[in-house]
């Protein structure tokens, strides 16, 4: 459909996701090429699956297991847990996948650490309305949380871990406990400053999207 991106058949879409995910092996800076990815399956849904199929064929008996080409595609497929659902099917064989052909393997190894982080992640992903931000795709990679300033109005600004899952209202929750007003009667609310403009975001929205509209 007409937009912002130029795109062919899904046919076509997909084979250059393929040859993307040949390049992702050796780019020695596989971020920008994670986040291209991630937004050609935002833009073509049906494509989600197609990308987790791939990744799981990728991480089945690499070459070189753990070595750098192996963690880019379990990098990849943390970001993908993250920001997208598998249709039921593939996600049961996404769970195999992660279970019995890589914790039960290899249980001390790296590739075990990103195969819990995805299984738990899969768990709490329930869409998104953009794809993660640089900075969250480079905090995916080392499976930790990101980092969230927040301006009080008389207070200093507050700094607040979040994950790709967090809310507003968890984040609101958590600074009206910080600043000593849980018996305030007052309701508390996120709001998103940008240039002259400020709205306020909807509790159940998600932080890390508000971060990549920033971005």
């Amino acid at each position: 459909a007409p937009g912002p991106r130029s795109y062919t058949t899904l046919r076509d879409e997909a084979v250059k996701l393929f040859n993307s995910l040949q390049q992702l092996e050796s780019e020695r800076d596989p971020v920008p090429l994670m986040q291209g990815v991630l937004q050609t399956c935002l833009d073509l849904p049906p494509l989600v699956d197609e990308i987790y199929c791939q990744l799981v064929k990728q991480t089945t008996e690499p070459p070189a297991p753990g070595g750098q080409g192996d963690l880019h595609y379990w990098q990849l497929l943390t970001c993908m847990s993250c920001t997208f659902l598998p249709s039921p099917p593939v996600l049961r064989f996404l769970r195999f996948h992660l279970d019995r052909r890589t914790e039960s393997r290899f249980p001390t190894s790296e590739m075990a650490k990103y195969a819990c982080f995805i299984r738990e992640a899969l768990g709490k992903t329930k869409g998104r309305e953009c794809v993660p931000s640089l900075e969250e795709i480079l905090v995916l990679m080392r499976r930790q949380e990101m980092i969230c300033t927040v301006h009080c109005p008389g207070a200093p600004a507050c700094s607040v871990a979040i994950s790709s899952h967090t809310t507003a209202q968890e984040v609101a929750q958590e600074l009206v406990s910080r600043l000593g007003l849980s018996q305030s009667p007052n309701l508390f609310a996120l709001y998103e400053q940008s240039r002259r403009r400020e709205h306020p975001v909807g509790s159940a929205t998600l932080l890390a999207d508000v971060l990549t509209r920033f971005e």
